[in-house]
């Protein structure tokens, strides 16, 4: 029986193909099954052969993933032609909803913040080309995130996904037809100056997600090692509280901006 059968959750992006999850891929499916969760969307690393074969087998398997695909900034570095034509040929066979996880992270810069930036704009034109919305990473990159998307005229829209950047950000976004989605840091003893973001956001424009196997929320975390989506339900929680609606409501609101987005009708959603 499912533990949360009367809410309607979903996880916007978590990276079910990693090796975390090799031991027991179907198995987190299962549980997220279990705790209410109807849809989940799993972004593919296009530099990855191995990522991308996880990520179909499980859109393959399971009816209520769907898959993006895209160079994420940490690999801006091997992004070439061959991704984009990937990518193209992902979208031809309806495999994937978004392009994605792309954009910027100045954080780490594991790429040259130059090749983070073609690559990111190169995708942009992608996801334009192909009618498809995107998937934005951006970590201490806000302000370049928000003008390369305006120079770049795209507008397929998107998500920001894992979001932690500042309010001036999602507003700019915002007015570009983008989500704004939180993940378990926003249940961390430390994220009020992003909580007090998260109240800003119009329930219209929110999503929730795990990012797993990475942020495991509060109150698992310390206990558990590895984030998966039947935690999802600790951020969505929260973001009630901070929006003052039931949580029932709130799931409902997000789930749709989740249908919405990807252009994916979600089974048994208004039962």
């Amino acid at each position: 029986m499912k533990e949360n059968q009367n809410l309607a959750l979903v996880d916007s992006h978590a990276h079910l193909d990693m090796r975390e999850f090799d031991k027991d891929r179907n198995q987190v499916v299962e549980r997220a099954y279990e705790k209410g969760i109807k849809a989940i969307l799993c972004p593919a690393d296009i530099t990855n052969p191995n990522s991308i074969q996880n990520t179909i087998a499980l859109i393959d398997t399971h009816e209520s993933l769907i898959a993006a695909a895209g160079v994420h900034p940490h690999q801006a570095k091997n992004f070439n032609s061959e991704c984009f034509q990937k990518i193209e040929e992902l979208a031809a066979s309806k495999k994937i909803h978004a392009v994605g996880e792309i954009g910027l992270d100045f954080h780490y810069n594991f790429s040259p913040p130059q090749m983070q930036l073609k690559a990111f704009r190169h995708q942009l034109y992608i996801a334009q080309k192909l009618n498809l919305p995107v998937v934005v990473h951006s970590r201490e990159s806000g302000a370049e995130v928000g003008r390369v998307v305006e120079e770049e005229n795209f507008t397929q829209g998107g998500v920001l996904h894992c979001f932690s950047e500042d309010w001036d950000l999602a507003k700019r976004m915002m007015n570009h037809d983008f989500f704004i989605s939180f993940s378990g840091i926003l249940t961390f003893p430390n994220a009020q100056p992003l909580r007090d973001v998260a109240k800003k956001i119009p329930l219209e424009r929110l999503l929730v997600e795990t990012d797993s196997p990475y942020l495991v929320p509060v109150p698992y975390r310390g206990i558990k090692k590895r984030n998966e989506p039947a935690y999802v339900i600790e951020t969505a929680k929260i973001l009630a509280e901070l929006k003052n609606v039931p949580l029932d409501r709130l799931c409902l609101m997000t789930s749709q901006n989740f249908e919405t987005l990807f252009m994916f009708e979600i089974k048994d959603l208004r039962c």
